[in-house]
């Protein structure tokens, strides 16, 4: 659980960081909802339905620190980055939506799509599990970006890590399409352009991101990696360069 200083601090960095981002951003987000969302949807596929479940069980368990209830972002690392694993989960309207997002390069020494391991070491580059309230609008190497606060021992370091959410060419689906996986980031949540432009609107100004492998199929069913492979098309094949590197010919997907 989220201690009470730790919740009283962040509230007050949430508050002097949306100041700085001026009154026109601040106008571009929905206004605060009640409290008071419903546990899953009352329609929607069986992912949707686990997903309800787990959005509404991260916002209890992190109570006052998230001050805008109404949608929820789920990033489930324990897909394969080819796959659709981040979810705007919005309580208020009962719906879903998914995007692709990049991992960590220090979760996944072996650029092979799957994360590994996670960390909150700074100089890792890997991705952290855990809470996440997401802060204010600023302007970064890749533009517009969106800084991270973490709620919890396994990812506390965010702010120094300079862990946040960007936009980047590395994660756009003509990546995905000619490498058949994701770039890697350095431990931020990357997201192609049009995504990031949905995901920006939506998720930033004191709203809950949760990270976690939790390997969601479309029945609902939670599976390892190792359960996933066996269930995996027999002639699925990785998508490979024309002209392939020494690198890549030893690393397949690599770039």
């Amino acid at each position: 659980m989220i201690s009470m200083n730790r919740r009283d601090l962040l509230k007050g960095s949430i508050a002097t960081g949306l100041t700085l981002v001026g009154s026109a951003s601040l106008a571009a987000l929905p206004a605060k909802l009640s409290a008071q969302v419903p546990a899953q949807p009352r329609t929607g596929t069986p992912r949707d339905r686990a997903l309800f479940d787990v959005a509404k069980r991260e916002l209890d368990r992190a109570g006052d620190a998230i001050w805008r209830k109404d949608i929820v972002g789920i990033c489930d690392y324990g897909v394969h980055s080819a796959r659709q694993r981040f979810y705007l989960v919005n309580l208020r309207l009962e719906e879903v939506q998914a995007y692709h997002v990049s991992h960590g390069s220090g979760s996944d020494r072996n650029h092979d799509g799957w994360l590994d391991s996670y960390s909150n070491e700074e100089g890792s580059h890997a991705t952290s599990r855990g809470a996440y309230v997401t802060w204010e609008w600023y302007q970064g190497r890749y533009g517009t970006s969106v800084r991270l606060g973490g709620l919890e021992a396994s990812n506390e370091a965010a702010l120094r890590r300079y862990i946040v959410m960007h936009r980047a060419a590395y994660a756009e689906p003509s990546h995905l399409q000619r490498w058949g996986k994701m770039g890697r980031s350095q431990g931020c949540f990357v997201f192609g352009t049009q995504d990031f432009q949905q995901i920006l609107l939506k998720l930033s100004g004191g709203r809950l991101l949760y990270t976690d492998s939790l390997g969601l199929q479309d029945d609902g069913a939670m599976l390892t990696r190792e359960q996933q492979l066996a269930h995996a098309t027999p002639n699925m094949q990785m998508l490979t360069p024309d002209n392939p590197s020494a690198m890549q010919r030893r690393v397949p997907g690599a770039f």
